[in-house]
């Protein structure tokens, strides 16, 4: 390595001697073995220490942190999505902000231009690929026959790849005019990178296949979110926010269908116990591959987020925390045995129409149209997130480029 660094000293027309370049080289190594030492700390000590610097937040997900993607590639968002925050649809399946606008808020970084959306996106501190629909494992099923997204992580993870490549690039044209819209080549290693998916991957196993078939795929499912994480590794990125999933069986959504369950099929709560089973038993198989991630990504700080017990315990604690019945949904028309979407209009035979319109306060609810949250939910949740109470290693965002040992 030492005559490496000779070599690349010579090239570039500075002479020195071999003794000051050894000095140099050593000083290098040095400087690299106290970044190290500052960065692998006890996660007790974490918090006394400075906050990251984070330049950027390069998330990848589902509808849950999709910020625009679907909005601008496919069908765009209707009202009222986003009437609480942002007075006007902003790409998201939500009235306002979701949980990686509250990380983004956190750390001081502005909310993520979705990387599809080519009107008005500024990617100077981060892009945002996750996509409505998206799963881990790509299904090879168009969206309208499984409302599946076609951007599932492995295309979203080349999306990634070709930012990076072509902003790189274009860095290196001078005259460039929108270079204060990229993010600088060198602050990509000191982003942090968010994942937050896999709810899709779950949902529609349950309704393609039996549980035990399910059960079998969930160690290539895990297995793939491992590779991309190793992918972007290689490209650079060195800190990782990895989202659990949430328990899927307590979306009111699933339980607009079902008529009369028998007993024990739901659990106190009025959660489809089974499905939240499947759900602990993907985060089980998440939770030991980041720990085995941890030890193959050495130079890597990785945390893994349990997002399903912050969702859980503000559904089982609902009023409590001020909100209504878990199960209500806030926007959309559930009666009678008819259902209209948020935002969607139902014509009827006698000329008179059905409207999906959203409630009076919406804040009041956690649900906001039976798959999604609202806003004041997101928050909840959020809040619980971003403190590091429910991560491991338990550290805040602010702290998660911190390596613990």
């Amino acid at each position: 390595m030492a005559i490496t660094f000779l070599f690349k000293l010579r090239v570039c027309g500075c002479f020195v001697s071999s003794f000051v370049a050894a000095m140099e080289f050593a000083r290098i190594i040095f400087s690299g073995f106290l970044v190290s030492l500052a960065l692998s700390v006890g996660a007790a000590k974490v918090k006394d220490l400075p906050p990251c610097n984070f330049k950027a937040i390069y998330n990848f997900g589902d509808s849950n942190s999709d910020t625009g993607a679907i909005s601008a590639a496919i069908f765009p968002r209707q009202w009222p999505n986003g009437e609480t925050f942002f007075h006007k649809p902003a790409g998201r399946l939500c009235d306002g902000r979701l949980m990686i606008d509250f990380i983004a808020e956190r750390l001081g970084l502005p909310f993520l231009s979705a990387y599809l959306d080519s009107i008005g996106s500024n990617f100077q501190q981060g892009a945002n690929f996750a996509s409505g629909g998206s799963t881990i494992v790509p299904q090879n099923k168009t969206i309208a026959e499984s409302g599946l997204s076609p951007f599932a992580l492995n295309v979203q993870i080349w999306q990634y790849d070709q930012f990076k490549a072509r902003t790189t690039d274009l860095y290196k044209v001078s005259k460039y005019s929108c270079r204060n819209q990229l993010p600088r080549p060198k602050d990509f290693p000191e982003a942090l990178y968010v994942f937050d998916i896999g709810q899709n991957d779950i949902a529609y196993g349950l309704r393609t296949v039996d549980d035990a078939q399910l059960l079998a795929s969930m160690p290539d499912i895990i297995s793939q979110l491992a590779i991309a994480v190793q992918l972007l590794y290689t490209q650079g990125a060195r800190t990782f926010w990895i989202h659990n999933t949430g328990p899927i069986g307590c979306l009111p959504s699933t339980l607009l269908s079902i008529k009369n369950p028998p007993p024990g099929f739901l659990d106190n709560h009025g959660c489809v116990e089974s499905q939240n089973d499947i759900a602990k038993e993907f985060n089980r198989q998440l939770k030991n591959r980041v720990i085995k991630l941890r030890a193959e990504l050495p130079r890597a700080a990785i945390t893994y987020v349990d997002i399903y017990t912050a969702k859980h315990g503000l559904i089982s604690n609902s009023k409590q925390q001020g909100f209504v019945d878990a199960q209500k949904i806030c926007c959309g028309y559930h009666k009678n045995g008819i259902d209209v979407g948020c935002g969607g209009i139902l014509p009827l035979p006698n000329g008179t129409k059905i409207f999906g319109t959203a409630c009076e306060d919406p804040s009041l609810y956690i649900s906001w149209d039976g798959v999604h949250y609202t806003e004041a939910a997101n928050r909840w949740i959020a809040n619980r997130l971003i403190n590091g109470s429910l991560s491991d290693p338990p550290i805040p965002t602010t702290h998660a480029c911190y390596r613990t040992s």
